[in-house]
């Protein structure tokens, strides 16, 4: 307190002297010292005013506290009392047992008395609610069944709240009632008749739908409420639960499955492109279906249903069976690659589950393949054995063309700027061509694969290749009047060379992203020289063999008597020089034709 009153008297100090810092302000002490006065008394008045209203409030709060003790001790004599009272009354209450047996019967009576119009009036009942299914008035039908079902139910009930352990009334009453179950049923097939046909019934005539729908949801809330009952009393009535709505949606998927089965209507055996058609229709029938399942069945169902995705999820369960069920099928090579287009190309654009119509609603990226990777390795892989196959056969059978060719009592062809060829290597790159771009159709991996696989055969080709022209060469030397254009189909295999090289940079040009050369590369590269190289040393013994004889009649005596070799030689080499024109290049350069040639003549 000593301290408080000494820094109030420090803070005076300081503000007098703050106050008469000059002479002049000596005159107005006393104007400072009544505003000081009234500063005081403010705070004063203040100060009283908290204070008061800090004492009301203890004041009030002391009061209520002992209201509160008062009203502690009242409560307390009452529950006393409440426990005497229910002491004294337990033998009571167990004499009441014979008024408690009355009320349950007399509650038994009045469900009895509520339902016993419906009682004597249950034949009729259900001969109108025969009727009215028969007629397809499916919602009034099931507005009668309702009334049969809860009549029957209340009495059940009740029957089982008086004595659950008599089966014979329980089994009385089910008997008389035994009908309402066949009407569930019958009404049951209407409904899942109408859902089967939901496609067409949805463009025709939505309120059927929309009516099977409402049933449903009646059904699942009588069940939920039966469910409800049966965990509080042990009781379900029989039939109970339905599941309407789960068989629903098995029926939705049933009729879905039967759309999707129905697409196919051809078999190998009377169309080759049996399984193209059956892909574009199943296609057109899914794309048509959702468009007709977004614009008018969603419309038909509660929002909570989500049945755009239910259906959406359908055809994508169905679809990947269906296809499984065809990938397991022996398919051909071409039927392999229609269905693997199908599956991770066509299934996924805007042809089909990615359609702009359907995009907003759904995630196509988020949907599981519809064929497991597995299944695609090795439907891959047995395209790539059907293909190595095929492809060999194909170009045996090139081959074999082209070796007739060399037989031919003609030329072969010469291309544009006069250069010997044969159809042979157009041939071999058509196949290599076709089957790259089917390949392409799939992914650019397998197109890759597809790529090496025909450069490694394209290798074991040529090698079979180069075997067939040496033996061409043998087949000449025992008659060398045969084949008639042998050195010009010699040339026109030189020249094939350069075209298969030219034509194998070009398709992996096209048809390859990585610019590395491979051992098959290297390997063609070399063979393909090889071949060349044969051709143009086979070409060289020819000449020589033309011209052998008239080379040992130089510096002979019969040269120095007189000799036309050298005019013969000359006109030999001119001749052959002719047809050597015809060989590409760098061939006619490597083969050092002119060069030898030359020096033959000097010799």
């Amino acid at each position: 307190m000593e301290e408080t009153d000494r820094e109030a008297v420090a803070t005076a100090v300081q503000r007098v002297a703050g106050m008469l810092q000059r002479p002049d302000q000596l005159d107005k002490v006393e104007q400072y010292r009544r505003r000081e006065a009234r500063k005081k008394a403010s705070v004063e008045a203040r100060l009283k005013a908290a204070i008061q209203s800090q004492l009301d409030g203890v004041r009030t709060g002391l009061s209520q506290l002992h209201n509160a003790l008062v009203d502690v001790k009242d409560i307390r004599c009452s529950l006393a009392n409440v426990s005497n009272d229910w002491r004294k009354s337990i033998n009571t209450i167990e004499n009441l047992k014979d008024v408690k047996d009355a009320v349950v019967q007399h509650s038994q009576l009045a469900a009895a008395v509520e339902n016993l119009k419906n009682i004597f009036s249950v034949p009729e009942i259900v001969q109108e609610t025969h009727d009215l299914i028969e007629q397809g008035e499916l919602l009034q039908a099931h507005r009668k069944l309702m009334d049969l079902e809860c009549s029957r139910d209340d009495l059940m009930y009740e029957q089982y709240r008086m004595d659950s352990k008599n089966t014979h009334d329980m089994n009385l009453i089910r008997s008389y009632f035994g009908e309402v179950q066949s009407l569930s049923e019958e009404l049951a097939k209407q409904l899942w008749m109408v859902l089967q046909r939901s496609m067409g019934t949805v463009r025709k005539d939505p309120t059927m739908l929309v009516s099977v729908v409402r049933i449903i949801e009646r059904e699942e809330k009588i069940d939920r409420r039966m469910l409800d009952r049966m965990k509080q009393t042990g009781f379900m009535p029989p039939g109970r639960p339905k599941k309407w709505k789960e068989k629903m949606f098995e029926v939705l998927e049933g009729t879905v499955s039967s759309r999707i089965e129905g697409t196919q209507s051809e078999t190998r055996e009377s169309d080759k492109m049996w399984l193209v058609r059956l892909l574009e229709i199943t296609r057109k029938y899914v794309l048509d279906d959702l468009i007709v399942v977004k614009n008018l069945m969603v419309q038909c169902f509660p929002l909570h249903y989500n049945i755009f995705n239910v259906f959406f999820n359908l055809y994508h369960r169905v679809l990947s069976a269906r296809v499984q069920e065809l990938a397991s099928e022996d398919l051909e090579a071409n039927e392999i690659v229609s269905l693997l287009t199908w599956v991770l190309n066509t299934y996924t654009s805007v042809d089909m589950m990615g359609h702009p119509e359907l995009f907003v609603e759904v995630d196509v990226n988020s949907l599981e393949p519809l064929l497991p990777q597995q299944v695609v390795d090795e439907l891959l892989s047995k395209y790539i054995q059907t293909l190595t196959s095929n492809i060999t056969g194909w170009l045996r059978k090139a081959l074999e063309t082209d070796k007739k060719d060399w037989k031919k009592e003609t030329e072969p062809e010469a291309d544009q700027d006069g250069y010997f060829q044969t159809t042979l290597p157009a041939i071999v790159f058509q196949i290599f061509e076709q089957n790259l771009q089917v390949a392409a159709q799939i992914n650019e991996t397998f197109k890759e694969q597809v790529l090496r696989l025909c450069l490694k055969q394209m290798n074991s080709f040529l090698i079979r290749y180069r075997e067939e022209a040496i033996a061409l060469k043998e087949d000449h030397l025992k008659d060398r009047k045969l084949p008639h254009f042998y050195t010009q189909y010699m040339i026109a295999i030189i020249n094939n060379c350069q075209t298969f090289k030219e034509s194998i940079n070009s398709l992996k040009k096209k048809y390859s992203h990585t610019a590395e050369n491979t051992q098959n590369d290297a390997a063609i590269e070399k063979t393909l020289g090889d071949v060349a190289k044969d051709g143009c040393a086979f070409l060289l013994d020819e000449v020589f063999m033309d011209l052998e004889q008239h080379l040992n009649e130089l510096l002979t005596r019969k040269w120095l008597s007189g000799s036309n070799a050298v005019d013969t030689i000359c006109a030999t080499v001119e001749d052959y020089f002719y047809d050597f024109a015809k060989i590409k290049k760098p061939y006619n350069k490597a083969s050092c034709l002119k060069c030898v040639c030359y020096h033959s003549i000097q010799i």
